[in-house]
């Protein structure tokens, strides 16, 4: 083997350096997404083993596994660098070398683990020994079997190390092949006639098919000039008669593959070898993927020829050596090489361009192949993914037309009318997509007729009609129909789950989401949504711990975070307090524009009667969402009950603004102007506003009384206080008030003198009474609810929280809270106490 100089080395590098330095700009695109962004082998909380038990792409080798199930550079480079070491074995005197061979043996298992193909060096060594290091051609072997076998001669010594050194090597390839397919269970992968379609295709068309893509791949290696990131589909349509024109082309092919090995073969001579390894890097490595063995997920792959790419450049290589050897055509051989090298250089620069995003690689796919279905759904989906619904949809529906009978084209195109809002189109395609699943047959199992994302068509289909509460139970029959067809179908279970829990019936869909977690106990996502289903079921410590066990897999888990910390805090036990806060620091460090993190750790600190604290949380929540409700009217509330009334007005203010019928923040607003302001019109248009929105307002309706005594309206107040009795008849206080009033009205006749304090006493009372029910509590968001996003197969949750309205914003409370609520009373009590021996004038 020639020895490279250090200025060679340096002129590769810089070459490639400069072919390829644009590339530096491009974004991850196509296979890069699941194979890299959406891998959960790559989270550095996924076991090390999992990287033996799962593909490229993070999926069990046990379930969809393919021949392209690892990174071909990669194992590329193994591949070479198993062949290097072997080319080591030969020690002096033809003796033999173990450890090169050792080496060996462990590069070829890591070339396999990169990439299957790399196995296939173990016959690239086996004819490097017998035809390079040994010499022998095939006449050679022949006359020698001939003569063994006649008896009139014995193999060799050199022949029989030779022999030795090859079992050694088969011995530890048919291990590595044993371990292989006991990984994937003894099972061959399954592809659909999408992937691969001359793979189901009928004798001949089958054959004459897979061996017309050799032809195919040898014109990628001689003329690169069409490339394409996508074959599958309809790209190359199938050979179905002898008759057709391409056959000449394959006839060709195997006429010049066959006259190049018996060139090699046959004749001896540094020439002969060099053509037969050029070969063998040809050949070799490309059978697993030649389809003439077993069937592959593809049609034509260019990234399956970067191996054979290094023979075929050895075959140019060694062409040009013999063109540039002879004086006359030596000045041309230097032109050409030039040339090929500059405009291949060129081609690769503004190739690597079209990588740049996913849109720009299939545009550029497209250029070359307009009959890919394929390809036209990854333009829509790259224009999906940039919210350009109206233009994706346009791919979509010609994806369709280009292969009707494509079950994910018109599930792309019904998702896409889900995202307009056109749900009556988004069903019909729906409809189209389930229509071309095969029939359901009892009992039989269907993972190896239908592609696992198709069975989606029934989580599609079944997520949009259940919108529709009329519909809920024909959503749950595709749910169950999708189960039927794959008990494995995880995704099912967990929309059904959610379903379950919309019709209220938590039982069935707890059973739905542990037969989920019973196909995958390392998805976050799962504890979170049986949490939720336990919150339903009013099983509190049983949801928390299913908040707790979806942490541990996901430590960031954001919903879990959130809702784990209220459920904490709406506990009651004071002792889970820090817990839930710490928590909720964690979830508004990684949501730090969401409010409601801020909230409802200002929240825990009113609880902990940590006012400062509990003001700085509030105000940062009311600066990211300014018409944060809840956050408004609590912070006001903060500031009236720590003394500071009047810096609750201006929130107030802002509250009102946003929500003008927020009966409770009106309430509290008339109670500063009258008990701090001195301002009775103001507050008296508070309660007014109150009763218009809502005549049967008690509270309100007795406030407003107040401001009528407080005018020294005593008729009116009297006839006020009648009113308010009659909507609440048990309230011992309005009765008291109403004798009190009336006893006034007496006296005044008597005397025609009636005084009242003018310090707004009697609405400080009800300050103090009104108090017990104002403090909003954790009620700016959604109500709890479990969904999935069918188009990509991921789980989403949305958060769990208490609904606000105007008539109800207290929830449960804790017994911390019901004993400041009893505190609370007793004071109010008192003074009702001093109210009403102000009004009888003691």
């Amino acid at each position: 083997m020639a020895d490279v100089s250090l200025k060679e080395a340096a002129l590769i590098v810089g070459v490639v350096a400069a072919c390829y330095w644009n590339s530096l700009f491009c974004g991850f695109v196509f296979d890069d997404v699941s194979a890299i962004l959406d891998n959960k082998d790559l989270h550095p909380s996924t076991p090390l083993k999992n990287l033996f038990q799962n593909d490229f792409w993070g999926t069990p080798m046990s379930e969809v596994t393919g021949v392209v199930g690892r990174a071909e550079l990669l194992s590329s480079i193994f591949f070479l660098a198993a062949f290097l070491s072997y080319t080591k074995s030969k020690g002096p005197d033809n003796t033999i070398a173990w450890t090169p061979i050792a080496v060996t043996v462990f590069l070829v298992a890591v070339a396999t683990l990169c990439k299957e193909q790399g196995i296939t060096v173990v016959g690239i060594c086996c004819v490097y020994e017998v035809f390079i290091a040994q010499g022998y051609t095939l006449p050679v072997l022949l006359d020698t079997a001939v003569q063994i076998l006649r008896g009139k001669g014995s193999i060799p010594f050199s022949m029989l190390q030779t022999l030795l050194k090859l079992i050694v090597l088969m011995f530890s390839t048919l291990l590595l092949v044993v371990v292989r397919v006991q990984v994937i269970q003894s099972q061959l992968p399954v592809f659909t006639r999408f992937d691969n379609p001359a793979a189901v295709s009928p004798s001949p068309a089958r054959q004459l098919t897979f061996n017309y893509l050799l032809p195919v791949n040898a014109w990628l290696l001689l003329n690169p000039s069409e490339l394409c990131c996508d074959w599958t589909m309809g790209t190359i349509p199938l050979v179905e008669s002898l008759l057709d024109v391409r056959n000449v082309a394959t006839l060709t092919f195997f006429c010049f593959l066959g006259s190049l090995i018996v060139f090699s073969l046959r004749y001896p001579g540094d020439s002969s070898k060099t053509v037969l390894m050029a070969l063998c890097l040809i050949v070799l490595p490309f059978i697993p993927a030649s389809n003439l063995f077993f069937p592959v997920g593809f049609v034509v792959a260019e990234r399956v020829l970067y191996v054979p790419s290094m023979g075929f450049c050895i075959l140019v290589a060694h062409g040009w050596k013999k063109l540039s050897n002879k004086s006359v055509l030596r000045k041309i051989s230097w032109v050409c090489l030039a040339a090929v090298l500059f405009t291949h250089a060129l081609k690769t620069l503004h190739r690597n361009w079209d990588w740049e995003s996913e849109y720009t690689l299939f545009m550029s796919a497209l250029k070359v192949n307009k009959n890919n279905a394929k390809l036209w759904n990854n333009v829509g989906h790259a224009l999906e993914n940039e919210k350009n619904f109206e233009r994706a949809l346009q791919f979509f529906i010609q994806a369709t037309q280009v292969q009707p009978d494509d079950i994910g084209a018109h599930m792309n195109v019904g998702r896409t009318y889900k995202n307009l809002n056109k749900t009556k189109e988004a069903e019909e395609s729906y409809m189209i997509a389930k229509s071309l699943m095969p029939q359901i047959i009892p009992g039989k199992k269907y993972a190896a007729r239908v592609a696992p994302n198709h069975l989606n068509v029934y989580i599609n289909l079944a997520n949009l009609i259940r919108a529709n509460e009329s519909r809920l139970e024909e959503a749950d029959q595709l749910y169950r129909q999708a189960i039927s067809m794959r008990p494995d179908f995880k995704q099912a279970y967990i929309s059904r789950g959610e379903l379950l829990l919309k019709m209220n019936k938590p039982l069935k869909a707890k059973e739905s989401y542990l037969r989920a977690l019973e196909l995958d106990r390392t998805n976050a996502d799962l504890w979170y949504n049986l949490a939720i289903v336990y919150i339903e079921l009013k099983d509190p410590a049983e949801a928390l711990k299913n908040f707790n066990r979806a942490l541990e897999l996901n430590p960031t888990h954001k919903l879990a975070l959130f809702n784990s910390a209220l459920l904490m805090q709406e506990s009651g036990d004071a002792r889970l307090r820090p817990e839930a806060k710490q928590r909720l620091l964690h979830y508004v460090k990684e949501e730090p524009q969401d409010a409601n993190g801020y909230f409802n750790l200002g929240m825990l600190a009113m609880d902990d009667k940590k006012d400062t604290e509990a003001e700085a949380w509030m105000k940062k929540a009311i600066r990211l969402q300014p018409n944060f409700r809840s956050a408004l009217f609590n912070l006001a509330l903060l500031y009236s009950q720590t003394g500071k009334e009047l810096m609750a007005l201006p929130v107030l203010e802002d509250l009102l603004r946003y929500y003008p019928d927020h009966t409770k923040g009106l309430i509290l607003k008339g109670d500063i102007l009258m008990n701090q302001k001195k301002d009775i019109v103001g507050a008296k248009m508070c309660f007014e506003k109150i009763l218009e929105l809502d005549p049967k307002n008690v509270q309100g309706k007795h406030n407003l009384c107040v401001v009528y005594f407080e005018e020294r309206d005593l008729r009116k107040a009297e006839k006020c206080l009648v009113e308010t009795l009659a909507l609440a008849p048990h309230e011992e206080y309005i009765q008291r008030h109403l004798s009190i009033v009336r006893s006034k009205i007496a006296s005044l006749s008597a005397t025609e003198q009636s005084s009242l304090p003018a310090d707004g006493t009697a609405a400080a009372e009800e300050k103090k009474n009104s108090f017990q029910n104002l403090k909003e509590v954790k009620n700016e968001q959604k109500t709890a609810q479990t969904t999935v996003d069918n188009n990509k197969g991921h789980t989403k949750n949305k958060k769990r929280t208490e609904k606000t309205n105007m008539d109800k914003e207290t929830p449960k409370k804790s017994t911390k809270e019901i004993k400041d609520i009893e505190k609370k009373r007793v004071a109010a009590l008192k003074r009702l106490e001093e109210i009403e021996r102000i009004l009888n004038g003691e």
